[in-house]
């Protein structure tokens, strides 16, 4: 009989602690009426906590004014020799002589013609802003180094 009633006893014990832990926790985790997730500032808060902590932007650089035209070595290092040191997407090298024959033979205004409009993967005007005056300069440093 005493076994029973130990039982007994640690049973209501066991009720007791755990009507008290909830008594103590249910308060802390029901969501009030008057909280702030259920108002609209709180929503505005909500969104302010919860921003990205950098943004990236891209942007076309503006380039910067020039005093006049750019010369044929400065605009060929700038813009053309990226793909005309290395031989990139089928561009002739600048010191390959074999390969400009052929287009140092259709003269000087083909050539400027190319430059242009572009030609195969070149882009018109090798991708950049250029003046005829710029464009007519580098085919003749081009030309130049070509020969």
């Amino acid at each position: 009989m005493a076994e029973q009633h130990s039982s007994k006893s640690i049973m209501w014990a066991t009720i007791a602690v755990a009507a008290i832990l909830i008594a103590i926790i249910y308060p802390l985790t029901s969501k009030n009426p008057g909280s702030a997730a259920d108002t609209s500032k709180g929503a505005d808060e909500v969104d302010i906590r919860i921003q990205p902590v950098a943004k990236f932007e891209l942007s076309k650089a503006e380039a910067p004014a020039a005093s006049g035209p750019r010369d044929g070595a400065t605009i060929y290092n700038t813009v053309c020799g990226a793909c005309h040191n290395t031989g990139a997407a089928g561009a002739p090298k600048i010191d390959d002589k074999a390969a400009w024959a052929p287009r140092l033979a259709t003269g000087k205004d083909a050539l400027i013609k190319s430059v242009t409009n572009g030609k195969n993967a070149m882009p018109a005007k090798g991708g950049a802003v250029l003046s005829d005056v710029e464009i007519k300069s580098v085919v003749e440093y081009v030309m130049g180094k070509a020969k």
